[in-house]
């Protein structure tokens, strides 16, 4: 393990002290006995607790719980699939075994296609600017009071949460005042990328890349700091191949592309996957998106142009 990952392990592990170091973090599956059974995808020890990351198979949704061993029955994750086979959870996994073949934007890029709107996805890669809050004030302006609170996607990197603790606050702070809701996505804790190396072998395909540590060591930080994460995984550069796209899967995560990137001047239809940053590094696809939602304002007060929840979307999309 090199030096600045061996750092970079420990600054998760010690850093965010008030949520509990977080130890013998590990992927596990199994079901709870309890009814309505969730799927169990992840085990870790946590202020001398045992706690594990849940999904609803039928909503989607996840959540972190404390539960004793008599609670949980270990499963192999093909018994586990071969269980829930009618659930939409795992019907959108076998849907994304077919989505693995691209090089760029592979994974779900679309929901549901009758819907009056489109799931907001905002990307929050590694940078040194800071998190363009304008976009939440702008949202919050223009879909409020007909949508409250705001469904939105933030994808998430480690390195990221690292450098902009101020804005991260700011993001939780319009949770818990239910401005927002927001579906936490995996998006690789370092998101390497070398601008001299062509696409087959850069982002989560460059040599040595482990990407046993870039999910689940994201996983981790984001559980530090006080965020569930979601079945969702969007991979760096919406750049992947065969092999990384079904080890992502292996992980009981689903990727997730887009149909809609507005900086590249992709304009989204019913149902969309719309991508903007919001680390600074985007000025093009935010003020793209800003001029969008002044554009749908009549629309947008009438209801007919919406928001929606990327996990509700996916499990209504399915039934």
């Amino acid at each position: 393990m090199s030096r600045f990952l061996r750092v970079s392990c420990l600054f998760v592990l010690i850093s965010f002290t008030a949520f509990g170091q977080i130890t013998k973090y590990r992927v596990y599956f199994g079901k709870t006995r309890a009814q309505p059974q969730q799927l169990v995808l992840r085990q870790w020890q946590q202020n001398r607790q045992t706690r594990y990351l849940l999904v609803n198979p039928e909503t989607l949704k996840t959540s972190v719980s404390s539960l004793s061993a008599n609670d949980i029955q270990t499963l192999p994750w093909s018994q586990l699939t071969q269980t829930f086979q009618k659930a939409p959870y795992v019907r959108a996994l076998q849907a994304e075994q077919q989505r693995d073949q691209h090089l760029q934007d592979a994974g779900l890029e679309r929901t549901d296609t009758t819907e009056r709107g489109f799931s907001l996805t905002i990307d929050l890669c590694p940078s040194t600017k800071p998190l363009t809050r304008s976009v939440f004030e702008q949202l919050i302006r223009a879909f409020e009071p007909e949508e409250k609170p705001i469904p939105i996607t933030i994808t998430i990197t480690g390195l990221w949460m690292e450098k902009h603790q101020d804005d991260l606050a700011y993001l939780k702070d319009l949770v818990s005042r239910g401005e927002l809701v927001i579906t936490w996505v995996n998006h690789s804790y370092h998101h390497r990328f070398n601008p001299r190396l062509p696409l087959p072998v850069n982002f989560l395909l460059e040599a040595n890349t482990n990407i046993d540590d870039e999910v689940l060591l994201n996983e981790q930080a984001m559980l530090q700091n006080g965020l569930v994460p979601s079945i969702f995984f969007r991979f760096p550069g919406l750049v992947s191949d065969k092999a990384v796209f079904d080890k992502i899967l292996a992980f009981g995560l689903l990727p997730i592309g887009s149909d809609a990137w507005l900086a590249k001047n992709q304009q989204p239809k019913q149902g969309s996957l719309v991508l903007i940053h919001a680390n600074g590094n985007e000025p093009l696809g935010i003020t793209d998106f800003i001029n969008l939602i002044r554009q749908k304002s009549a629309a947008i007060e009438n209801k007919t142009w919406l928001l929606y929840d990327l996990p509700t979307s996916l499990s209504k999309e399915d039934r």
